[in-house]
């Protein structure tokens, strides 16, 4: 039996309309056409279903079997697996006795990176890419602009680092205009790299779910947004600190230098996680989310600093053996307790108010 597959990867078909997928037989996936045409008449998998109908007619020298399947919107990963579940959803309805063989019928390539998934389960005799003609008049032509422009996704992949190359050009002339030093012109380009590089691992979602909180937090007053900023500044006063310690030594090698260093910013960096522990400790209380093992977390920074300073400071030969035992003892104790008080505390106290 030859086994039409609709590859619908990012679940148009589901999210537009109320089908149910997997879509088996001709009738269903012609009505499911039907619906996502009148739901999105321009959807390209609109052509797909029917493309896949027309073939399954056209074939009248086997038996032939068509059917829809759909992944999900956004994570490549989670489609593919999508895909495959409902790929298997197909081939456990079907009544053939004879090996199953598959035509996939897809819009692009984005929708035929699946096909390996699908190889895993049945033989694949070919895929069919569906290529809609157009009219290759000025009107057509404008009018797949317009379209291209309207699409966010196009126009984050194509338009913006189209608009930082066209950038750098007249900023390098107001750099000259302005007479910056040459290694404005170095920053900016880098500036720029950052960015396009962000654009490419997709980090601008992270940042912009960052500015998102930082803004919520300032609006909501909380305190988290201080001691953030706070913790920030310790740290990089931690790394100068921590360099000046490794320029003031002699170092004679690698390990001495990854010890100085650690000498010099761990008061700092410990100091850091201190405040923004008790930053957030404070906003969870204030929220009535709080609960007393949140508390270890300032106490779980002094211990990893009280060690990490003895373990430097002994490497330094500015600790004896028995300072370093005493060093890690106390870490090690310290976190013990605090986990062991707080854990006491919760249970008996569940509920209650901290303070």
């Amino acid at each position: 039996m030859l086994l039409i597959l609709c590859v619908d990867l990012d679940d148009d078909l589901g999210r537009k309309t109320d089908c149910e997928t997997p879509v088996v037989g001709r009738d269903a996936v012609e009505s499911a056409a039907v619906e996502l045409a009148t739901a999105d008449p321009e959807d390209s998998d609109v052509n797909v279903l029917f493309e896949g109908v027309h073939l399954y007619d056209s074939i009248d020298d086997e038996a032939v079997e068509v059917a829809a399947v759909t992944g999900v919107d956004g994570s490549d990963v989670a489609a593919n697996r999508a895909v495959g579940e409902e790929v298997d959803t197909v081939l456990a309805s079907l009544t053939a006795s004879e090996d199953v063989r598959a035509l996939l019928v897809t819009d692009g390539a984005q929708d035929e990176s699946v096909v390996p998934v699908i190889r895993s389960r049945i033989h694949i005799d070919g895929v069919h890419r569906v290529v809609v003609r157009q009219a290759q008049d000025l009107e057509s032509m404008y009018y797949t602009i317009k379209q291209v422009l309207d699409d966010p996704e196009t126009r984050g992949t194509i338009l913006v680092p189209l608009g930082i190359l066209l950038l750098i050009y007249p900023l390098a002339i107001l750099a000259n205009f302005l007479e910056l030093p040459g290694s404005a012109i170095g920053i900016i380009s880098g500036l720029l790299g950052l960015y396009v590089l962000a654009r490419g691992l997709g980090a601008e979602e992270t940042l912009d779910r960052t500015v998102d909180r930082i803004r919520s937090g300032l609006y909501t007053g909380r305190v988290t947004v201080i001691t953030y900023v706070v913790a920030a500044a310790l740290m990089i006063i931690g790394g100068v600190r921590g360099v000046q310690t490794i320029e003031s030594m002699a170092i004679e090698s690698v390990a001495e230098a990854i010890a100085g260093l650690v000498f010099g910013s761990v008061r700092w960096f410990a100091a850091a996680g201190i405040t923004s522990s008790f930053g957030r400790v404070t906003d969870k209380y204030l929220s009535d989310s709080f609960e007393w093992r949140y508390l270890n977390a300032p106490f779980y920074v002094l211990s990893i600093a009280a060690v990490l300073y003895g373990v430097s400071a002994y490497f330094l030969g500015k600790a004896t053996i028995g300072e370093l035992a005493v060093a890690l003892t106390a870490g090690t104790l310290l976190g013990l307790g605090s986990t062991l008080a707080f854990a006491i505390a919760e249970t008996r106290w569940q509920g209650a108010d901290p303070v």
